[in-house]
């Protein structure tokens, strides 16, 4: 009976002493780490930059952790922001197609691209008591800063050679491209700078040898006099297809002139301002059609457009568009095809003419775009929409 009750006493004791761990124990039998309450001896933050998150499943609290280190990157680049407002305004002035824009939201998700190939998940940990899962984001300063610096070092290695090319006597859009791309890397350069910011213990970046202000405005200046645009509409409501589409690429930072173009007289316009080194010109025709519904009327509309190197009078780009819609009578649905219209040539035609200019895209060729627009006498012309 002895041996009995020492063997129950020693049950007894072992249970009061796992009893006594649950109060500070976890599941898997480790304490609660000591970078829960944000201060880590295994990661000082004299060496890594640390994120923590927490939630009722691993995957999210992974997640967390790694969004916790981005907000650390994403504050500092919407802080130095305020430098490269310049070509941000540019950028933002033609609105959508953000394939193209280099907005804020997207150099934060630069930024952040770039920050996450630095992190890691490393450490975990489950609390028993309320189920809740926490994990330990860590960026190593030292292999990050490198990382960066490889990246600023490209770019910086870019922007001089296109900075250097624009200053070389070169045809004009060739300047502008260069320009363009060179004020576009420096922006992004100055991104990963404000990242090297964070990531140094001293807080310093590294001086880039030009400014974005300084590079925007000389682009700005080069286009608004050595970079004219002109604009040509002719046939059916030409007049708001012509202002929407001057309107759209003034947005893109283009300068527009009235003066006709070297040869060219069909523009009419008068002979002050600068002379245009580009030409678009165009014909737009509108027209009802029949398609047998009792309900509406349909208008089709069309549009063939030449941009044209006013010097060589060289057919560089062309560019169609055109489509149909319907209301409840003819005048409602020229209407409505007026609106259209608007929109496409002050958003689309404008977009692409600007991505040629800037090298962003080339112009599809003229044998391949034209639409076959309609010719006088071959469509009957509905009454005018209002405008």
């Amino acid at each position: 009976m002895r041996d009995g009750s020492s063997f129950v006493s020693r049950i007894g004791m072992a249970l009061i002493a796992l009893y006594a761990l649950a109060g500070c124990a976890w599941f898997g039998g480790h304490a609660k780490p000591d970078w829960i309450d944000g201060v880590s001896t295994a990661y000082p933050s004299g060496q890594y930059l640390l994120g923590v998150g927490q939630a009722e499943n691993r995957a999210t609290a992974e997640d967390r952790a790694y969004a916790a280190v981005a907000r650390i990157f994403k504050a500092e680049v919407s802080a130095q922001a305020k430098d490269w407002e310049s070509y941000l305004l540019i950028e933002q002035r033609g609105q959508s197609n953000a394939e193209r824009r280099l907005t804020l939201d997207n150099l934060t998700t630069v930024s952040t691209d770039k920050v996450l190939e630095n992190v890691k998940i490393v450490d975990r940990w489950v609390d028993g008591h309320s189920g809740l899962h926490y994990a330990l984001a860590g960026m190593q300063r030292s292999q990050a800063e490198a990382s960066f610096m490889e990246k600023i070092t490209e770019l910086d290695r870019s922007i001089g050679d296109d900075v250097g090319e624009a200053h070389r006597p070169s045809d004009k859009l060739a300047k502008v491209r260069a320009l363009r791309r060179a004020a576009r890397n420096l922006v992004l350069r100055e991104t990963y700078n404000a990242d090297l910011r964070v990531i140094r213990p001293s807080g310093q970046g590294t001086a880039a040898a030009y400014r974005v202000s300084e590079l925007t405005r000389e682009l700005e200046q080069f286009l608004a006099t050595n970079l004219v645009i002109a604009v040509a509409v002719t046939g059916d409501q030409a007049e708001p297809v012509q202002r929407a589409l001057t309107e759209g690429l003034l947005k893109e930072g283009l300068q527009i002139t009235s003066r006709p173009g070297s040869g060219d007289r069909s523009m009419g316009g008068d002979t002050n301002g600068p002379s245009p080194e580009l030409l678009v010109r165009g014909v737009v025709r509108v027209w009802p059609i029949d398609v047998r519904d009792p309900q509406f009327k349909f208008v089709r509309w069309c549009s063939d457009l030449e941009v044209v190197d006013v010097a060589s009078q060289r057919v560089v780009g062309a560019l169609s568009k055109g489509g149909k819609e319907g209301h409840l009578s003819e005048r409602e649905a020229t209407a409505k095809v007026v609106r259209v219209m608007q929109h496409e040539f002050s958003a689309d035609v404008a977009r692409a003419i600007a991505a040629h200019v800037y090298g962003e895209a080339e112009l599809p060729a003229l044998s391949s775009q034209l639409a076959g627009c309609p010719r006088d006498g071959q469509v009957s012309m509905p009454a005018s929409a209002p405008h």
